[in-house]
This record gives C-alpha cells, sequence and structure tokens, in this order.
C-alpha cells in the first residue's frame, strides 16, 4: 500500500458514508486514481474499527469494500454491471439499517424500477453466489439474510415487471440457503423454504411441471422444520401451500394428487379456526372446497355437497364489504359448484348459480375487470340458455 495515499483514501471513503444514496458511482468515477487495493484494506480497517464502536456505517463500508474487492479482482465486469452491483450494495444496506422494514427500501425500489431486469439477477448470481462462501462467516451470513429480506420484499413488490421480481427473489433465496444451515438458522432456513415454495409456484418463466414439483420439494423441506408442536402457525401456513400445489399438481395421478391436497387443507384447519384465524380459516376454506369439487375419488354427490357446504363457510368471513374480491372469488366458485350438483332440483340450482354469479358481476364490473367481466356474463349467458331450453320443454 502506498502510505501517501493514505489521507486520500480515508478522504473518499469520508465521501462515500456522506453523500446521498446513489451517489457513489458518480464519486468513484470522479476517483478513478484510487480505485486499488490500498483503498479496500483501508474500507477493511475502518470498517472494523467502526464495528468496535457500534457504528451503523460498518456494515455498509464492510460491504463496500469486498465489493470494489470483487470489482478489482474481476475485470470482466462492464461499467454497466458495475452500476448494478452497487445498486445491489446501496439496496442491501438500507434493508440492514432499516431491519428489513419496507419503507425506505420500497422508495428506492421504486425509484430503480429499472433496474429490476436481468442485470440485476445475473449480478446477484455472480457476486453473492461466488462471494459469500469467501467471505468471514459471520459476514457472510449477515449479507445472506439481507438477501433473504430483499427477496421478501421485492417478492411483495407490486412495481415493475412481476417476473422479473420473482426471478429475482428466487435466486436470492437459493444463494441464502447455501450460506444459512439450518442447524443454525432452523426458522429463517424453513421460512426462505416456504417462500421458496410459494416463489416456484406462482413462477411463469420454465416448465410448470418442473415448477410445481420444486415448490412441492421445498414446501416439504420447510415442514422438516415448522412441526405442528414446534410452530404450530407456519406449520399450518406451510400446510395449506403444499395443499394448494398438489392441486395444480401435473406429475403423478391426480386422484391421489387431490386427496394430498385435501389431506393438507384439514391439517391446516386443525390449526386456522375460525375464532383465532378467521382470515386464514376462510382462505383455507375455499381451497378445501376447490378440492372437493374437483374430487375424484369418493362419491362425486357427496364431494360437491362438502364443497357448496366448505364455500358458504367460507362466505362467513369473506364478505362483500369487508373482503371484496375474496367474496366475489368464493361467489363464483359456489356458482360453479351449484351448476355441477346433483342433488335436487335442477331449476332450483340453476337459481342459486344465477345468483353467484351476479353477485360476483357486482364486484367485477365491466369498467374495473373487462375480461373477469366477460367470462361471467358467458357463464351467466349459458345458464340463462339451459334455463331457456327446460321452459320450452
Amino acid at each position: 500500500m502506498n502510505q501517501q495515499q493514505i489521507p486520500s483514501y480515508i478522504g473518499l471513503i469520508q465521501s462515500l458514508l456522506v453523500s446521498p444514496p446513489g451517489n457513489e458511482n458518480k464519486i468513484l468515477q470522479a476517483n478513478q486514481n484510487l480505485l486499488d487495493m490500498g483503498l479496500v484494506q483501508v474500507m477493511k480497517k475502518i470498517a472494523e474499527i467502526k464495528r468496535k464502536i457500534g457504528d451503523l456505517n460498518a456494515q455498509w463500508l464492510e460491504n463496500f469494500a469486498t465489493m470494489l474487492e470483487t470489482n478489482l479482482e474481476d475485470t470482466s465486469l462492464s461499467v454497466d454491471e458495475e452500476k448494478y452491483l452497487i445498486f445491489l450494495m446501496q439496496i442491501l444496506q438500507v434493508i440492514s439499517d432499516n431491519d428489513g422494514k419496507p419503507e425506505a427500501a420500497y422508495s428506492l425500489l421504486e425509484y430503480n424500477q429499472d433496474r429490476l431486469n436481468e442485470n440485476l439477477l445475473r449480478v446477484i448470481q455472480t457476486w453473492a453466489g461466488e462471494n459469500l462462501p469467501k467471505m468471514e462467516q459471520k459476514l457472510a451470513q449477515n449479507i445472506a439474510l439481507d438477501i433473504v429480506n430483499l427477496s421478501n420484499l421485492i417478492l411483495q413488490f407490486p412495481l415493475g415487471n412481476q417476473s422479473n421480481n420473482l426471478e429475482i427473489a428466487i435466486v436470492g433465496y437459493e444463494i441464502a440457503l447455501k450460506v444459512l444451515p439450518p442447524q443454525q438458522f432452523p426458522k429463517i432456513w424453513a421460512t426462505i423454504q416456504n417462500n421458496l415454495g410459494s416463489s416456484y409456484q406462482k413462477r411463469t418463466i420454465g416448465n410448470l411441471e418442473e415448477n410445481i414439483e420444486l415448490a412441492i420439494a421445498c414446501y416439504s423441506a420447510a415442514l422438516e422444520v415448522r412441526t405442528n408442536s414446534a410452530f404450530p402457525q407456519a406449520w399450518a401456513t406451510t400446510q395449506n401451500n403444499l395443499g394448494n400445489a398438489y392441486q395444480q399438481r401435473i406429475v403423478g395421478k391426480t386422484k391421489e394428487n387431490l386427496e394430498n391436497a385435501i389431506s393438507c387443507y384439514q391439517k391446516a384447519l386443525s390449526v386456522r379456526s375460525l375464532e383465532k384465524f378467521p382470515q386464514e380459516w376462510a382462505s383455507t376454506q375455499n381451497n378445501l372446497a376447490s378440492a372437493y369439487h374437483e374430487r375424484i375419488a369418493g362419491e362425486r354427490k357427496e364431494n360437491i355437497e362438502e364443497a357448496i357446504a366448505c364455500y358458504n363457510l367460507a362466505l362467513k368471513v369473506r364478505t362483500q364489504e369487508k373482503f371484496p374480491l375474496d367474496w366475489a372469488t368464493t361467489q363464483n366458485n359456489l356458482g360453479n359448484a351449484y351448476l355441477d350438483r346433483i342433488v335436487g332440483e335442477r331449476a332450483d340450482n340453476l337459481e342459486q348459480a344465477i345468483a353467484c354469479f351476479v353477485k360476483v358481476q357486482q364486484v367485477y364490473t365491466e369498467e374495473s375487470y373487462p375480461i373477469y367481466w366477460e367470462i361471467i356474463s358467458h357463464n351467466l349467458g349459458i345458464v340463462y340458455e339451459e334455463q331457456r331450453l327446460k321452459k320450452v320443454s
């Protein structure tokens, strides 16, 4: 290290620490002559001192030093990729400083929506994937926890390309699992597995069949830790998610997959009671009803009656006033169940189905949801036509 450069290194580091978020790249470009391993060494030393005195900037400085060291060692990074790497360091620091709370991170994500793309995905894969295993264990685990929070946040982020957001979240979870072993971080590891399962289940890229199988594998892994006795609420959540995955499953026999789905939902309902968890209870009742409606095992007549009963239970919580979209979804499902109903008079069941579909159109209006409105209108047209033909005959 050039000892004469040390004051200049310290000055540059101070500029980086006090600059507003987003200005780091400009500062580095203006000080190209100082970007060397000597700067990295000084950064790490200052970060070590700051950590000892409890300075919150210590983590950011350690991350930034590691990023800079990676850049200096890997001359293949383009200028554009360096910008994405700086943005990654920036968002991870915001997450770290705010204990994973979403407000500040969402503001930064909203301002940088254009960077939530394949380039950021590639930078996370290359930088974190290659460098976390080489870092001091504690530092690597802290960064991995921040990456988990980034994946959690971006999974719920409503802006940008949702498919890209999902892929970024998946990569983040997969990298974190390599650094956060279940023996040391059992609860976090299981949560990551559950969230990764949900991500694969929602995924639009790749083969649907494979994605559902990956989701089932992740949920099953989560349940190794999320047991009913140790974490009943989390266990019920994952059981419900696993039920959804089995209901969507393509591999295997449909009959067995639906039986597995029903079993999972029933397990979830052993914890998700109406009194303690009304919304979750109603959601699982709706899911269970759907599985009964599709069920192959047992008597078709009895399965549809079970489905209708479960949909009606869900509607105790899913009211139009409190949860209009959920209410409309369950009303639509109930209408389809009445169309398939075997018990009772056909004319009465058709009237029940019509009543449900008309209720759906109160929420899914032509102006707000034209595609859904068109589908419901089409279904109503079919029912009305059947009614007409019955009257003619």
